[in-house]
């Protein structure tokens, strides 16, 4: 498994403003995690990843250290740390900061003749600089340590120690500790402020946010939810049971439709102990939501938690938080509820950014023999028919490469071998009877029902070229139908295969058993349900590896579908966390991170150019996604149900889906996809503007009597074939 980058992790805190009155006074019990410097939020930058400095707690009596001589055993600690963990570059970088030479690391750690090093206590640079460079050195630390989590914790008056805990797995810039020990997770709720003034806190940040100007009112009410869910586990977790309750009653009807599910399983946490292995606990408190927020909107909240004192609030926005801050108007309303919606918010931009190679890898020349009605012969009315001109080859198709598409020796893929070129050619002598579809000219449709699945259809597959069918049931079989007249066969007895001419050009028929002939095969082996089944080879596993190839980690639930893209290099998931993620088949790295379904992801579908993606969900939408840009650019809206299954037809006019609403519906995909607002600005700031109405994109809704629709497939020739079990219900 090749190893995911990590990003540095930024510490921003709050500066006070000189026109915003009094700031904000420290409570009378210091947080477990003192900040760095001041400074403020750029463009882009993670606001939330440190907390506001207050002053600690008087130091046990003892023996008075000076300032410069604990800042410098701070320093020591951390760059030892470094050392151990073979962060070379991390050390170099904070040893810069610090004017520390390489050699002088040791004479520090076990010498005090190290102390000169720094400043001698009692020196110009000891009373003045100290208290600075030590803010300077954690600051640095924090940062150089990479992707991994710094918590910077305050023991003395101007002392701070930096703890590193190992970098977790990384998708697409979430950074979730790996297997995280649930009292270190849970150690970030010890520090709470007065059990009764929560309520207060809350419905006074609401009020505020209610009363502010509506291009405002969206982008803060993002705070609503995450804020809820950590000041409840805060209660929760102090064991003040009675606050927690009424806390929930209060608040929990205020929160979006979306989080329900959530808020079932939050509800159900109601003792310290219950928080203890719960995985949804687990997956919000490591991985920080994200919110996207204009510059305005979060001056004006810092503003008014500062006049408010309210460090309770504030200190939760910097320790379970990621405010990525952009500069321009705030998005409105319409625009934020299409982005958000996930377990973990919306996603940072920065996930978006990394350049994918959409484009398709240009096919491999040979020669296409022609048809026997091509062949020159004699009509019915006995003249001689005209030769039809002879194909060249099935790469003429791709004149060139496209401009998008990745390294033909990318990653590495397997030689053509006979059978593929022969199904590369049928494939193609099918593509050229290809019924052209439109608005105009919609496809046909073969439905296939499973009567009597008393077994419970679980997963329904059908090959490429049409003549199988295959279906996973609950009772762990997998029932395989041939869709031809041509049978399904097996294979002759090894006996039988050494009487056979192995150069014979017929050698995949004399290898078949024809006393096994049927219709239907029964496959036998599971101990559980089949959720998936596939005709196609996977490329996840090699026959001559037992170990996977690849582990795509990122996703805080099930993975519940995924999908190759059309030129192989990358693989998108779906997952009940509400996301899809589109994964780098060579390193593993998470390309794209897209946020905006309500529900669980059940479906995914590429077009045949590869630049688009449409995903549909629990919520009855269909998305559409621009994989190049990384922006959500269409909303189909129609279905009332889960959409099981989607696909584009083979020439990528037509989008077709099936929702457990009982129907198809079919969508006008080229019209979804022309003018689209791909601009620097809306790349940069995801202000996105959907169509109010999707129904103009609806080219035909075909309705079955009592069957759910759980598989689509266009045929070589653009047939549309259905499948689902019938439901008496």
């Amino acid at each position: 498994m090749a190893a995911l980058p990590e990003e540095p992790a930024e510490v921003v805190t709050i500066k006070p403003d000189p026109d915003a009155g009094t700031p904000p006074q420290p409570p009378a019990a210091p947080p477990a995690a003192a900040a760095a410097p001041p400074a403020a939020a750029a463009e882009g930058e993670a606001v939330g990843s440190g907390g506001e400095a207050v002053p600690p707690k008087p130091a046990a009596p003892g023996p008075a250290a000076s300032p410069a001589a604990l800042d410098r055993q701070t320093l020591v600690a951390v760059l030892q740390f470094l050392r151990r963990s073979n962060l070379r570059e991390s050390e170099e970088i904070l040893r810069r900061e610090a004017r520390l030479l390489g050699d002088d690391l040791g004479a520090a750690a076990l010498s005090p003749a190290g102390a000169g090093l720094l400043g001698a206590p009692g020196s110009d640079a000891d009373s003045a600089g100290g208290e600075a460079l030590l803010s300077r050195v954690t600051a640095a630390a924090a940062i150089a340590i990479g992707g991994s989590v710094a918590t910077v914790a305050s023991s003395s008056p101007g002392v701070a120690a930096v703890a590193a805990v190992p970098p977790g797995k990384v998708g697409g810039g979430v950074v979730v500790e790996d297997q995280p020990d649930v009292s270190a997770v849970l150690s970030a709720y010890n520090q709470q402020g007065d059990p009764t003034l929560y309520e207060e806190y809350y419905s006074g940040l609401k009020h505020f946010i209610e009363c502010s100007l509506d291009c405002h009112r969206a982008e803060l009410s993002q705070l609503f939810y995450p804020l809820f869910v950590h000041m409840y586990l805060e209660l929760v977790y102090n064991q003040h049971e009675s606050e927690a309750k009424s806390f929930f009653e209060r608040f929990h009807g205020d929160q979006e439709c979306y989080y329900q599910d959530d808020l079932r399983v939050l509800s159900s946490l109601t003792k310290k102990e219950h928080m203890k292995g719960n995985e949804t606990m687990l997956d919000f408190r490591t991985s920080k939501f994200v919110l996207r927020i204009s510059r305005d909107s979060y001056q004006l909240l810092k503003r008014h938690l500062q006049e408010k004192q309210n460090n309770q609030i504030w200190n939760i926005v910097q320790e379970h938080l990621y405010i990525d801050i952009f500069d321009g108007m705030p998005r409105s309303k319409q625009q934020i509820d299409a982005m958000v919606g996930s377990l973990a918010g919306e996603a940072k931009r920065e996930a978006n950014k990394a350049k994918v190679f959409f484009g398709l890898l240009k096919e491999p020349e040979f020669d296409v023999p022609l048809d026997d009605e091509d062949e020159e012969g004699e009509n019915e009315e006995g003249k001689p028919k005209k030769k039809k001109p002879k194909k060249d080859s099935v790469g003429s198709k791709s004149k060139k490469q496209d401009p998008n598409a990745p390294p033909q020796n990318r990653i590495p893929l397997p030689e053509l071998k006979d059978s593929d070129k022969l199904d590369k050619v049928m494939n193609m002598k099918e593509a050229a009877r290809r019924v052209r579809l439109g608005p105009e000219c919609l496809p046909s449709i073969c439905f296939y029902t499973f009567l009597n699945a008393y077994q419970g259809l679980t997963a329904v597959d059908i090959t490429d070229d049409s003549s199988m069918i295959v279906g996973g049931f609950a009772d762990s079989t997998v029932r395989v139908w041939s869709v031809t007249p041509k049978k399904l066969r097996s294979v002759k007895t090894a006996a039988d295969l050494s009487l056979i001419d192995k150069e014979s050009d017929d050698v995949l028929e004399r290898i078949m058993d024809e006393k096994t002939a049927s219709e239907l095969k029964i496959l036998y082996g599971h101990s559980g349900p089949v959720y998936g089944t596939s005709f196609s080879p996977d490329r996840l596993w090699a026959t001559d590896h037992y170990q996977p190839l690849r582990i795509f980690a990122g996703h805080l639930a099930d993975v519940t579908c995924t999908r190759f893209h059309p030129n192989s290099n990358y693989i998108a998931t779906g997952s009940a966390d509400r996301t899809i993620r589109l994964w780098d088949v060579l390193n593993g790295n998470c390309v794209r991170i897209f946020t905006g379904h309500k529900g669980p992801i059940h479906s995914l579908a590429f077009s045949p150019n590869g630049r688009f993606l449409a995903t549909g969900a629990t919520d009855g939408r269909v998305l559409l996604w621009d994989i190049g840009h990384g922006l959500m650019v269409g909303e189909l809206k129609g279905h009332t149900d889960t959409i099981y299954a989607l696909r584009f037809s083979r020439d990528g006019e037509i989008l077709a889906s099936g929702s457990m609403d009982n129907t198809v519906r079919l969508w006008d995909a080229v019209k979804a996809f022309e003018d689209l607002e791909t601009d620097d600005f809306t790349t940069a700031t995801g202000h996105i503007n959907l169509p109010e109405n999707s129904q103009d994109l609806l080219l035909g809704t075909y309705m079955t009597k009592s069957t759910p629709v759980v598989h689509l497939h266009f045929t070589r020739r653009n047939l549309l074939l259905a499948a689902g079990a019938y439901s008496s219900q």
